[in-house]
């Protein structure tokens, strides 16, 4: 089967910060014919019928209404990573179309970055990089201190596979664990990473040294973590976001951590990302960020093309699909 024949997917491109990764093009064009995003929009009439999937990495292309009913053929949109913030399920079903993601690739990888955001504040880690190269530095100062983790609180909102995966790298720090989820876990489970659930969140704020979200965005989680949330927080807290930017008032966190309402956040997710360049969270010693790259190794990455693959071929051949992404009648993810 020569490469005409092979089934059209629709990337964002080939090259550059936004484009598929370099490295998967060859065994994405073993099963596909992949067209990109600039030459759809040149000449839809000859590639809109040829597109039977979309492959999204790094949450493009977006898919728009516009873009569906120009695609005729479609049948699967593929999404690298856990996260669905950025597609219209609601729509996409209403067009026929099938949705999978990638949860399995990226809970290790996220969990791993949790967890070294979690001792990169606590041990204030970038600060002691900096105090170290500095220029001006003379001497080491014996009462430059940082948070103990071993026998510490934390608090995880969110306990799905990214936070089970946290309690289990906590416990080896031997944590406290608490969590707070839209559904309990099982009694096994629990004790298995020795976690405590908390139906209220304020009672899991008041109590953790540590906090943090690892749950998906969702309107009812936009904002979950507001001035009133900050405030109920200990004065020696430290938020760590491995979730989504939304999921926190940025003005009421930057506040807090301007007054000292807590004593510091770690974030690998912001809104907008990346952040304008004089925004104040960038100005505060006491804020570890990162570059949304929670799931950024060469291996999950690799792991995540592999499954997007398997699941547009499923898709192809009428197969059921792996990791696909169903809704339940009130439009909320199964």
């Amino acid at each position: 089967m020569g490469d005409q024949d092979l089934p059209g997917v629709l990337v964002s491109g080939l090259e550059g910060p936004h484009g598929i990764c370099e490295d998967h093009i060859g065994d994405l064009q073993k099963h596909f014919t992949l067209i990109t995003l600039q030459e759809f929009l040149e000449n839809n009439t000859r590639f809109g019928p040829k597109v039977q999937a979309v492959y999204i990495w790094g949450g493009k292309p977006a898919v728009t209404q516009e873009l569906l009913q120009s695609l005729p053929s479609l049948k699967i949109i593929a999404s690298a990573g856990a996260g669905l913030d950025h597609l219209d399920l609601k729509l996409i079903a209403s067009c026929g179309v099938k949705v999978a993601n990638t949860p399995q690739a990226v809970s290790s990888p996220t969990a791993d970055m949790g967890m070294a955001l979690l001792l990169a504040a606590a041990r204030r880690v970038v600060e002691g990089h900096r105090l170290a190269i500095a220029p001006d530095t003379e001497n080491f100062s014996t009462n430059w201190m940082g948070q103990e983790v071993t026998g510490a609180t934390l608090g995880i909102i969110g306990m799905g596979s990214i936070g089970y995966k946290i309690a289990q790298r906590a416990r080896a720090f031997e944590m406290k664990i608490l969590y707070h989820n839209r559904k309990r876990r099982k009694l096994e489970e629990e004790e298995a990473v020795g976690a405590t659930y908390c139906e209220s969140l304020d009672d899991l704020l008041q109590r953790s040294d540590f906090v943090l979200l690892a749950v998906s965005l969702t309107p009812q989680t936009q904002r979950l973590i507001g001035k009133r949330e900050l405030n109920l927080m200990k004065p020696t807290a430290i938020l760590v976001n491995i979730g989504r930017g939304l999921l926190v008032d940025q003005d009421a966190l930057v506040q807090a951590l301007q007054t000292g309402v807590i004593k510091g956040a770690a974030l690998d997710v912001t809104h907008p990302e990346p952040l304008p360049r004089d925004h104040p969270l960038l100005k505060l010693e006491n804020v570890t960020l990162t570059p949304h790259a929670g799931s950024a190794t060469h291996q999950a990455r690799r792991q995540m093309m592999e499954n997007l693959v398997a699941s547009i071929l499923a898709s192809l051949h009428g197969l059921p699909i792996p990791n696909e992404v169903r809704l339940n009648w009130d439009n909320s993810v199964a």
